[in-house]
Protein backbone atom coordinates (compact mmCIF):
# COMPACT_ATOMS: atom_id res chain seq x y z
CA UNK A 1 0.00 0.00 0.00
CA UNK A 2 1.62 3.28 -1.00
CA UNK A 3 1.71 5.95 1.95
CA UNK A 4 -0.08 9.31 0.45
CA UNK A 5 2.94 11.32 1.15
CA UNK A 6 4.96 9.40 -1.58
CA UNK A 7 2.69 9.99 -4.16
CA UNK A 8 3.67 13.28 -5.99
CA UNK A 9 0.84 15.35 -7.37
CA UNK A 10 1.51 17.80 -10.08
CA UNK A 11 -0.01 21.35 -10.00
CA UNK A 12 -3.25 21.63 -12.25
CA UNK A 13 -2.67 23.77 -15.13
CA UNK A 14 -5.57 25.80 -16.66
CA UNK A 15 -6.41 24.50 -20.64
CA UNK A 16 -6.17 27.20 -22.98
CA UNK A 17 -8.85 28.75 -24.55
CA UNK A 18 -10.84 26.47 -26.73
CA UNK A 19 -12.39 27.40 -29.90
CA UNK A 20 -16.32 26.90 -28.03
CA UNK A 21 -15.22 29.81 -25.64
CA UNK A 22 -13.38 31.91 -28.34
CA UNK A 23 -16.68 31.74 -30.07
CA UNK A 24 -19.04 32.38 -26.80
CA UNK A 25 -16.71 35.91 -26.25
CA UNK A 26 -16.64 36.74 -29.99
CA UNK A 27 -20.84 37.00 -29.87
CA UNK A 28 -20.67 38.44 -26.73
CA UNK A 29 -18.83 41.25 -28.18
CA UNK A 30 -20.95 41.26 -31.52
CA UNK A 31 -24.06 41.40 -28.84
CA UNK A 32 -22.67 44.89 -26.63
CA UNK A 33 -21.12 46.27 -30.31
CA UNK A 34 -25.07 45.86 -31.72
CA UNK A 35 -26.53 47.18 -27.95
CA UNK A 36 -24.51 50.80 -28.40
CA UNK A 37 -25.33 50.78 -31.65
CA UNK A 38 -29.33 50.56 -30.82
CA UNK A 39 -28.71 52.73 -28.17
CA UNK A 40 -26.92 55.15 -30.33
CA UNK A 41 -29.70 55.32 -32.24
CA UNK A 42 -32.38 55.55 -29.52
CA UNK A 43 -30.44 58.88 -29.20
CA UNK A 44 -29.69 59.85 -32.02
CA UNK A 45 -33.12 59.31 -33.53
CA UNK A 46 -35.13 60.64 -30.92
CA UNK A 47 -37.05 57.72 -30.14
CA UNK A 48 -37.99 58.47 -26.75
CA UNK A 49 -39.35 62.08 -27.95
CA UNK A 50 -41.54 59.72 -30.27
CA UNK A 51 -42.54 57.20 -27.64
CA UNK A 52 -43.49 60.56 -25.05
CA UNK A 53 -45.05 62.51 -28.23
CA UNK A 54 -47.41 59.32 -29.28
CA UNK A 55 -48.44 58.49 -25.40
CA UNK A 56 -49.12 62.64 -25.03
CA UNK A 57 -50.62 62.22 -28.46
CA UNK A 58 -53.01 59.37 -27.41
CA UNK A 59 -54.33 61.22 -24.04
CA UNK A 60 -54.95 64.57 -26.17
CA UNK A 61 -56.93 62.28 -28.51
CA UNK A 62 -58.99 60.71 -26.11
CA UNK A 63 -59.66 63.92 -24.22
CA UNK A 64 -60.85 65.90 -27.06
CA UNK A 65 -62.88 62.90 -28.40
CA UNK A 66 -64.44 63.11 -24.59
CA UNK A 67 -64.91 67.31 -25.14
CA UNK A 68 -66.36 66.84 -28.62
CA UNK A 69 -68.62 64.13 -27.67
CA UNK A 70 -69.55 66.20 -24.21
CA UNK A 71 -69.93 69.51 -25.52
CA UNK A 72 -69.67 70.59 -29.06
CA UNK A 73 -71.89 67.92 -30.63
CA UNK A 74 -74.72 68.89 -27.85
CA UNK A 75 -74.12 72.69 -29.15
CA UNK A 76 -74.13 71.43 -32.55
CA UNK A 77 -76.98 69.69 -32.16
CA UNK A 78 -79.20 72.45 -30.22
CA UNK A 79 -78.25 74.96 -32.94
CA UNK A 80 -79.93 72.51 -35.44
CA UNK A 81 -82.98 72.11 -33.79
CA UNK A 82 -82.43 70.51 -31.16
CA UNK A 83 -81.20 66.99 -32.19
CA UNK A 84 -78.41 64.43 -31.03
CA UNK A 85 -75.59 64.77 -33.44
CA UNK A 86 -74.57 61.45 -34.36
CA UNK A 87 -78.00 60.17 -34.32
CA UNK A 88 -78.67 61.63 -37.45
CA UNK A 89 -79.13 59.73 -40.91
CA UNK A 90 -80.07 59.82 -44.12
CA UNK A 91 -82.85 57.10 -45.33
CA UNK A 92 -81.79 56.52 -49.29
CA UNK A 93 -83.64 53.13 -49.63
CA UNK A 94 -86.71 52.43 -46.57
CA UNK A 95 -86.78 48.37 -45.85
CA UNK A 96 -89.19 46.26 -46.59
CA UNK A 97 -91.89 44.81 -44.36
CA UNK A 98 -89.26 42.21 -42.99
CA UNK A 99 -86.93 44.71 -42.15
CA UNK A 100 -84.70 43.91 -44.60
CA UNK A 101 -83.17 45.82 -48.07
CA UNK A 102 -82.89 49.18 -46.72
CA UNK A 103 -79.80 51.81 -46.92
CA UNK A 104 -79.48 54.29 -44.32
CA UNK A 105 -76.18 56.46 -44.32
CA UNK A 106 -75.30 57.85 -40.59
CA UNK A 107 -73.89 61.07 -41.98
CA UNK A 108 -73.85 62.50 -38.01
CA UNK A 109 -71.61 60.53 -36.52
CA UNK A 110 -69.07 60.84 -39.90
CA UNK A 111 -69.57 64.57 -38.64
CA UNK A 112 -68.98 64.34 -34.97
CA UNK A 113 -65.68 62.22 -35.97
CA UNK A 114 -64.74 65.27 -38.81
CA UNK A 115 -65.29 67.72 -36.03
CA UNK A 116 -63.38 65.49 -33.59
CA UNK A 117 -60.10 65.26 -36.09
CA UNK A 118 -60.80 69.08 -36.76
CA UNK A 119 -60.55 69.32 -32.53
CA UNK A 120 -57.41 67.25 -31.97
CA UNK A 121 -55.40 69.38 -34.81
CA UNK A 122 -55.98 72.02 -32.97
CA UNK A 123 -55.06 70.66 -30.10
CA UNK A 124 -51.34 69.17 -31.28
CA UNK A 125 -51.09 72.60 -33.02
CA UNK A 126 -51.43 74.28 -30.09
CA UNK A 127 -49.08 72.06 -28.12
CA UNK A 128 -46.31 72.52 -30.50
CA UNK A 129 -46.73 76.01 -31.62
CA UNK A 130 -48.27 77.74 -29.08
CA UNK A 131 -46.73 76.08 -25.87
CA UNK A 132 -42.90 75.82 -27.79
CA UNK A 133 -42.99 72.36 -27.64
CA UNK A 134 -40.96 72.74 -31.05
CA UNK A 135 -38.16 73.69 -29.54
CA UNK A 136 -37.76 70.79 -27.29
CA UNK A 137 -37.04 68.86 -30.49
CA UNK A 138 -33.89 71.10 -31.41
CA UNK A 139 -30.98 69.17 -31.35
CA UNK A 140 -28.18 70.54 -29.35
CA UNK A 141 -25.07 71.95 -31.33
Amino acid sequence: MADKKDVKTEPKQMPEKSSHIKKVAAKAAAVTQHGSGFMTFVREQGVVGLAVGLAIGTAAGASVKQIVEGLINPIVGFLIGGVDLTKLSWVVVQPNAQGKGGLELDWGAVLSSLITLLATALVIYWLIHVAKLDRLDKKKS
